[in-house]
């Protein structure tokens, strides 16, 4: 079972402003198939599912935002913020949610998957008994 990690991207700064290139190479810890945004308001969430096997990685583009993961007995909660260059890759298996800090917060999504609604595990009830099947 891979566990989440967080990673930075290189950052390049000048007194005009910021520069931070995602390079989708060999080093890239997934291989990306999707692209989306989310969008949310403060002390609001959105996830609360798991995948089969998508992974995710989390990269906030403006405001703060709390990425609450659930494994097993295991939970741990990573925060993120726009003013950085850490990022958070979710492996499958894992119960995630987005829990904004902020209002006006938007998170760029990659995901190494192509939508498919059967990947998707959306109820705790059916996580863990995914658990238990996949142990």
């Amino acid at each position: 079972m891979k566990l989440p990690k967080t990673f930075y991207f290189k950052k390049f700064t000048k007194i005009s402003g910021k520069l931070l290139p995602i390079t989708f190479n060999r080093k890239f810890p997934i291989k990306v198939k999707r692209i989306f945004f989310i969008y949310g308001k403060k002390k609001y969430k959105r996830g609360d599912h798991a995948h089969k096997k998508c992974s995710l990685v989390f990269f906030p583009i403006m405001g703060k935002v709390k990425i609450n993961m659930k494994y097993k007995k295991i939970e741990k909660s990573i925060n993120l913020s726009h003013n950085g260059s850490k990022a958070l890759l979710v492996p499958p298996k894992i119960w995630t949610n987005v829990e904004f800090l902020n209002d006006k917060t938007i998170v760029l999504v990659l995901a190494d998957y192509e939508y498919d609604f059967k990947d998707y595990i959306e109820t705790y009830e059916e996580f863990l008994a995914f658990q238990k099947r996949n142990k």
